[in-house]
């Protein structure tokens, strides 16, 4: 079974991303090939990144991040449901990205965009941020626009063809995510290093120097 995280990506008073998400959970939970679970960033009160070991290293002194370490952890797939703030995703979004590393990598990722411009802007920055974490990116995306998906841009109310788009969205996630979970098992049971465990930047660079 492969497990999939919805993650809500803003923190905003009043935000839409909830309703967003939960509308993607409704769709996808039709579904017995997957598990779908929302993942709340509110949940983990991350502060801005406080880490003083680059991620890539693995070392957690914080409570905080190890509890959203375990939960990304736990995942074969994301779909990330983000905002588009000044042509890119929520600072949050991006700082709880930045806490991790190892625990993205050789997953999968979809993408749901919202905003004046449907996100899609967003989604491409998160598209960039996606390659360096090692995380395969899907093409198809859904994008709500306030205008034509909300009304009076706070509820939503998603045009219907969305729904179609969401299901080939989802096939192609669990395709990318089962086809990596299944390379993730293989390299556990042989005892080969992942990609991630051998990134020499990562591992060899002085904790001071380290892209602070």
């Amino acid at each position: 079974m492969i497990n999939v995280g919805i993650i809500i990506g803003s923190t905003r008073p009043g935000r839409n991303g909830e309703a967003v998400a939960r509308w993607i959970h409704d769709l996808a939970t039709g579904r017995d090939d997957a598990s779908f679970e929302i993942v709340d960033l509110e949940d983990f009160h991350l502060p801005l990144l406080d880490e003083a070991l680059p991620p890539a290293m693995g070392h957690y002194a914080n409570a905080h991040t190890r509890a959203w370490a375990d939960t990304i952890a736990s995942f074969d797939a994301y779909v990330f449901v983000t905002p588009e703030y000044n042509h890119s995703t929520s600072g949050a979004l991006k700082n709880a990205i930045d806490f991790l590393y190892a625990e993205w990598n050789n997953k999968a990722a979809a993408f749901v965009g919202y905003g004046s411009a449907g996100g899609v802007r967003a989604v491409e920055h998160l598209r960039l941020i996606m390659g360096e974490l090692q995380v395969a990116d899907v093409r198809t995306q859904i994008a709500l626009s306030l205008a034509t998906d909300f009304e009076n841009f706070q509820v939503l109310a998603p045009a219907a063809h969305h729904a179609e788009a969401v299901s080939v969205m989802l096939d192609e996630l669990l395709a990318w995510g089962g086809a990596l979970k299944a390379l993730r098992e293989t390299w556990q049971a042989e005892g080969t290093p992942g990609a991630a465990e051998s990134r020499p930047d990562a591992d060899m660079a002085p904790p001071a120097a380290a892209g602070r």
